[in-house]
């Protein structure tokens, strides 16, 4: 079966007080309507349309920052969410197979769940996302007939009774494109908003003589946002969905409630992930790492056996090798650091190359930006580099060799030699003795 995806993000999103588009607003390092899409590609569709208005710019820039092959519709009124859907019937234009609609402030509907969905198609016209609702309050509500939806009723058109019901609507359909667009041409803006209600088409289906059924999903999937404090909650559920698989998948949280991850975010089993650390998106851990305390990663990757942090820092284009140590307030950025290599505090590498099992000082920086360019530093294997010593780059230090501390290098240091760049030392007998002498001398004079 051949998958469309409609995704709705026109919304301003009032509630959240802000110029951003409401679906551009993030969870867990990704717009909540990136996460919508990533649900969605799990059923690898054919076209994946988001319908924007509000920001559609800045909405359609994100969309293809995850899928370049998305289409974006305008939906330059907001007319109710069946003319939101109709506003995609353009991008979808000869497309024949089954398309589903899905919410873009609504990011946690499962794979799993939209498999279901899909299941169902093969029996049903029409299949609508249900859920019982602990406190049903202003859902819409599925009005079953033994084992058909036989319509769905939004609460401020229920009767009391209707209202009584728990089973309610998430918004989220499925049923054949070309079928769903007739539906849509049905849709009446006769009701107590005006609008072009999408669950209208339920009762026109069954009118029509189709069949429609509900699959349900645990009320938490269907999670909308809204406002800052349902944006806050939906976080706090990623991440503990995100620390319980981790767990479950053989990761080792020392303190789980202090640990966040990011959408895309790797761990491999056997790790150990102390308090207080943060994963940016893109990182990637393997097997048998640590990741001590207070250490942030993002766009980065450790290999098995290696131990970042207390404190350390890897930005985008780290690379570590296995078995590697990056000490406490380190921070590495696009740089590989090649097996059993250590940079172990207070250093910062940037737009380099570290050879296998070199050792990296105390205080050592890459000086590796002019104010204009980036410049390269490759250091080779089993070199150290003495603390406090600066690496003007471009520039290389060779195999085995050696820098004093509190070197400052701007030539190529050949392998096997020991480069020094530092002022000769001069003591000067007495001086310090004299000169405090003199100073304590100058204060009390001033004090009286």
């Amino acid at each position: 079966m051949t998958i469309a995806l409609i995704i709705l993000g026109a919304g301003m999103g009032t509630r959240m007080n802000s110029d951003m588009p409401k679906v551009l607003h993030h969870i867990a390092g990704a717009p909540m309507l990136v996460h919508a899409m990533k649900s969605g590609a799990a059923l690898a569709p054919e076209r994946t349309v988001i319908v924007a208005g509000h920001g559609a710019d800045a909405v359609g820039k994100a969309a293809q920052a995850y899928d370049p092959d998305a289409v974006i519709a305008l939906q330059c009124e907001q007319l109710g969410t069946g003319h939101a859907v109709a506003e995609a019937r353009e991008a979808l234009d000869g497309f024949d197979g089954d398309a589903i609609v899905l919410y873009g402030d609504t990011p946690f509907i499962r794979p799993e769940t939209l498999a279901a969905m899909t299941a169902a198609r093969l029996t049903h016209d029409v299949v609508v996302l249900g859920f019982e609702a602990a406190d049903p309050g202003r859902y819409g509500r599925l009005i079953m007939q033994a084992d058909q939806l036989d319509r769905i009723v939004e609460f401020k058109d229920a009767s009391d009774e209707e209202r009584a019901v728990s089973l309610c609507n998430s918004g989220v359909v499925a049923a054949n494109a070309r079928t769903l667009f007739e539906l849509i041409d049905a849709v009446s803006n006769d009701n107590a908003a005006g609008e072009y209600y999408l669950t209208d088409i339920v009762g026109i289906a069954r009118a029509k003589g189709m069949s429609a059924t509900v699959v349900q999903c645990p009320e938490a999937e269907t999670m909308g946002i809204n406002s800052r404090a349902e944006l806050a909650a939906a976080e706090d559920v990623f991440q503990t969905r995100a620390r319980n698989a981790a767990m479950a998948d053989g990761v080792t949280l020392t303190a789980p409630e202090t640990v966040f991850f990011a959408h895309d975010t790797v761990v491999g089993r056997d790790t150990i992930i102390e308090p207080h650390v943060v994963f940016g998106p893109g990182a990637s851990v393997e097997t048998g790492a640590t990741i001590r305390a207070f250490s942030h990663l993002e766009g980065c990757h450790v290999a098995r056996g290696s131990v970042v942090g207390p404190y350390a820092r890897l930005r985008p284009g780290a690379e570590l090798a296995e078995d590697v140590k990056i000490g406490n307030f380190v921070e590495i950025k696009n740089a590989q650091i090649a097996e059993g290599a250590k940079v172990n505090h207070l250093s910062y590498v940037g737009d380099a190359d570290i050879g296998a099992r070199s050792n990296i000082g105390a205080g050592t920086i890459t000086c590796n930006y002019d104010g204009v360019f980036k410049h390269k530093t490759t250091i080779g294997a089993d070199a150290f580099i003495g603390s406090n010593t600066m690496l003007v780059a471009p520039v290389t230090v060779g195999d085995a060799a050696m820098t004093g501390s509190g070197s400052v290098i701007t030539k190529n240091v050949p392998s096997g030699d020991l480069a020094v760049a530092r002022a000769r030392q001069d003591n000067k007998p007495g001086f310090a003795t004299r000169l405090l002498e003199k100073l304590r001398a100058k204060k009390a004079k001033g004090n009286k």
